[in-house]
Order: structure tokens, then sequence, then C-alpha cells
């Protein structure tokens, strides 16, 4: 309730008979009780509530002339940083933060990276859910075996901006390890992996070399089909991006050949990590589950690698995998924008 409004409410209840005390109350405190009863000696003294002045000191660079020009200024489509608009607008950088958070009520927001999506890609993005919603029924997929590759290297990965250390300075921060060394050109090691609702497939790293079609129908085909049979017996789904050692048409071949069923290349729509249990939470739970302390060299990665793999969670990879089906539903609402 604004300032005038309670004023008002103060008048006809104090016109009524209501005292002060029993005002406060029934504002619940809105306006404290000495203000209430300032309010009431003004009643009596000249009928009304007349405020000479406003309470406070009088704004100077947060005025009504100055919060318009910000709001001007925003409606570009030029960004700018609040430093910038400060010198731009002539007033103090504190002032400009105060108009866009309190005056505004804005809130500073990052850019976020995401693949770039054509109408094309949308298009086959609603496609492959309207296809996933006629085919498969919710315990079939279920039934699906994700799988993706990733990249690590020994410099680890980290948070730059939430990564903080509480310190009286900057030398105590860097003895509490505020300083991260990163290797110029740190060696590389892929994994494959794949995920499905009753859990992880045993992780497959290539330490040497790149993975072509060859190397993906001799080392992680068989392994993912192992996998599969062991835990689903014959019904089962194995799902693959558009890599190309993944729609090379031997690959694609092997897996006509060889899986119970797969998603082939032209159904798996392009550019569509999000749309992977593993990209859109399973890696990010694995890193975490690293002890980037202990990476000095390939072997200890590798070591850490397959003893972070064992620590993810059960109910993390299960939640993963049931909202499958819910993201597919947004994506058919948002007109195959990106999830996130």
């Amino acid at each position: 309730m604004k300032s005038k409004d309670l004023q008002k409410v103060v008048l006809s209840k104090y016109e009524n008979g209501e005292s002060p005390t029993a005002i406060f109350r029934h504002l619940h405190a809105a306006v404290s009780l000495r203000t209430i009863e300032r309010w009431c000696k003004m009643i009596r003294d000249t009928g009304s509530i007349n405020l000479a002045n406003s309470t406070g000191r009088p704004r100077v660079a947060r005025t009504k002339g100055m919060i318009q020009k910000v709001k001007n200024r925003l409606k570009r489509k030029k960004p700018i940083t609040s430093r910038k608009l400060a010198n731009e607008i002539n007033i103090s950088e504190r002032s400009v933060r105060r108009i866009l958070k309190n005056d505004l009520g804005l809130k500073p927001y990052k850019k976020r990276i995401e693949p770039l999506l054509t109408d094309t890609h949308k298009a086959k993005r609603i496609m492959f859910a309207n296809w996933i919603r006629h085919n498969f029924r919710k315990e079939q997929t279920m039934k699906i075996i994700f799988s993706d590759e990733k990249m690590f290297d020994l410099n680890g990965m980290y948070n730059a901006q939430n990564d903080r250390i509480w310190a009286i300075n900057r030398s105590e921060a860097d003895a509490k390890g505020g300083v991260k060394q990163k290797q110029k050109f740190a060696q590389k090691i892929m994994v494959w992996l794949g995920v499905c609702s009753k859990g992880l497939t045993p992780l497959v790293i290539f330490d040497e070399g790149t993975l072509d079609h060859e190397r993906y129908i001799k080392e992680v085909l068989p392994v993912a089909k192992k996998y599969g049979d062991e835990v689903f017996g014959s019904d089962w789904t194995y799902q693959q991006d558009g890599a190309k050692p993944h729609v090379h048409h031997l690959s694609q071949q092997w897996c006509n050949d060889h899986l119970p069923n797969f998603i082939d290349k032209d159904h798996w729509p392009p550019n569509s990590p999000d749309l992977n249990p593993l990209d859109y939470c399973i890696w990010d739970e694995f890193v975490k589950q690293i002890n980037w302390n202990k990476v000095k060299s390939k072997k200890t990665l590798i070591d850490e690698l397959k003893r972070g793999v064992k620590k993810i969670r059960s109910e993390v990879i299960l939640e993963s995998c049931m909202n499958w089906t819910v993201r597919l539903n947004h994506l058919s609402k948002n007109n195959g924008d990106y999830l996130y």
C-alpha cells in the first residue's frame, strides 16, 4: 500500500473515532505508531494530513528524469554495461545500479551459449518429438540407451564465476587455493558413455588417436550391445547423435544388423544436445565427481575418470531419463527452440 493510501486510511479511521493504537493494529505495523500519532495530531489541528516535505534526503541522481533516461537507453538494441551507462548520463555507477535494480526492478543475466538452430532444425526437432510420441510408449522410452562422447583435459573444469574463495586479502585467497593454473597445450582424453534408466554403461576411454567409424564399430558399439542385452534382453533402443563416426553408413549398418532397435541418422535431429540426458545432466554430474586436484598427468586423469563415473548418483541417472519425455513435450510447445 502506498503512503498516500495509508494516510487516507488513517484519516478515515481517526474521523470514525478510532484511536492511534487501534489504527496501528489494523494496519499490521505498516506504519509506525509514532507516525500515526503525528498524523492524528495533524488531523486534529488542520483537519487533514499535510506533509510539508518528503521524509529523507531528496534524490539528486535517481530523479524521475534520470530514471527515464536509463529506461530509454535500455530500449536501444545495442547493449551497454552499467559503467558505460554511468559515464554516458554522467552519474555514478552505484546510482545506475540502484536505478536498474530498485527503480526498474531489473536483474543482470549472463548471455547463454546454445547451438544455432535454423527454422529447418526446429522443424526437425518437432518432427522427432512427434515421432517418439507416436512410436514409443513411456515404458519403451525408459529402455533407450543414450550415448555421447566428451573430451576431458588435464586443466579440469571449474566455474570461473561461482568458484570463489573467501579471504581477507588476495594473498590469503591464493594460499587457500585461489589460483587455477592452466597448461597451454594440455593433454586431452576422449571418453564414450551410455546412460539409461537402469544405470550407466562401462566407460570407454580413448587415450590415443582419434575416434573414427572403424574404432566406433570395434570399440564402442559392442560395449553398448553387451550392456543393453544384459539389462533389457532383446527389447531396447540405442541412441546416438549426428557425429561423423555415428552416421557413417557402416556404423548405421552395424546397428541395423546387431541391435534390437536404434534411432537412425534420419530421425535424430541436428544440433540437439538438449535432448540427450548425458548433455543436459550426466556430464555435469560426472565432472563434479572428479577430484581435479589429483589430476596431474594423463594417467591420473584416466584414474579419476574411472573413479568418478562410479560415483555418479543413481537418482540423478533415473531422473534424467524420466525427464526425457517431459522435455520432448516442452519442445513441441516452444516451437522447437533450445531447452535449458
